[in-house]
């Protein structure tokens, strides 16, 4: 099997690189052993179609894991046609040449594509989102991968959509990583208590990633670590398992000056992946504490 990577260079492209050159031993199907390419933004600008399309000629892959994506949410926002054009055409872009090629595609999204309200309604609990509720995003961002979603379903009939959310890794720019660096920097951090999600660790997206690619069951499936936290206790996690003495206050979203709004309540229902024959992640406390171990801060 030969796989093509896109944004290689990201947390999670590096992750996705390693775990199919590696193999992983989780896997719950029978997996060839793969031939990687991963190209970065600076040997690939999804945007550009025809640069697409001249990496998947010359790479000829079985499967393009696509995973190039501007993430910024508040830079999204600024810039709504920037975001369209590398967020949605870009998957478009892809999913027209691996049409043209014969190859499956996997598209990572977000959890992002949602409206945040877990779809309640008569002011009852927010509920999990699974794969067949509609989305409603609430952002340029949300709203870019939404489209991107859209044209990859309308383009490519071999298409996995990977739906995750609150993506950390160590190698990268992420909450986890900033909130250890804000934590000895100043001693006290802020975080907002009002959102609540899944975090979500690249080894294990990798992971399960690699192993629904070559299931050959199409269609759109949501991948994050079990268990909900608010992003404040996240951070208090990250703090307590690091040993990092901070003075720690929570604080809402309403407080903050950002451009973008964020769903209040955006968790991913595993259960259609699951019950597909999927290995479910692990708890994202077991998730966080193997970051840390791989950031040094922890031993393993």
């Amino acid at each position: 099997m030969k796989v093509l990577v896109t944004g290689a260079n990201g947390q999670l492209g590096q992750d996705l690189v390693d775990a199919y050159a590696a193999g992983v031993a989780r896997e719950t199907v029978a997996t060839p052993t793969a031939d990687v390419v991963g190209l970065g933004h600076a040997e690939l600008d999804v945007s550009d179609e025809p640069a697409v399309w001249a990496a998947v000629r010359d790479v000829e892959p079985d499967v393009v894991v696509h995973a190039a994506a501007w993430t910024d949410v508040d830079g999204c926002e600024g810039d709504p046609d920037r975001a369209h054009r590398v967020n949605a055409l870009g998957s478009w872009w892809v999913a027209r040449a691996c049409e043209a090629a014969g190859a499956a595609m996997v598209m990572v999204s977000t959890d992002y594509v949602f409206d945040g309200t877990g779809g309640a309604r008569d002011g009852g609990d927010p509920r999990p989102y699974d794969e067949f509720q509609p989305i409603d995003p609430l952002n340029a961002y949300g709203r870019s991968k939404a489209a991107g979603e859209q044209l990859v379903r309308q383009t490519l009939a071999e298409h996995y959509i990977v739906r995750t959310a609150w993506v950390n890794g160590a190698r990268g720019s992420n909450f986890v990583r900033t909130m250890l660096r804000v934590g000895r920097e100043r001693g006290e951090a802020r975080v907002v208590d009002d959102q609540i999600g899944s975090p979500t660790f690249t080894r294990d997206l990798a992971a399960a990633i690699r192993e629904l690619s070559v299931t050959g069951r199409y269609g759109t499936y949501h991948r994050t670590n079990a268990g909900t936290c608010s992003w404040y206790e996240l951070a208090a996690a990250t703090y307590e398992l690091a040993g990092v003495e901070v003075d720690l206050a929570p604080q809402k979203s309403s407080e903050l000056d950002r451009p973008a709004p964020r769903p209040a309540y955006s968790v991913l229902s595993d259960r259609h992946s699951v019950q597909s024959g999927l290995t479910p992640l692990p708890h994202w406390r077991d998730g966080l504490r193997n970051l840390l171990v791989e950031l040094g801060e922890l031993d393993a």
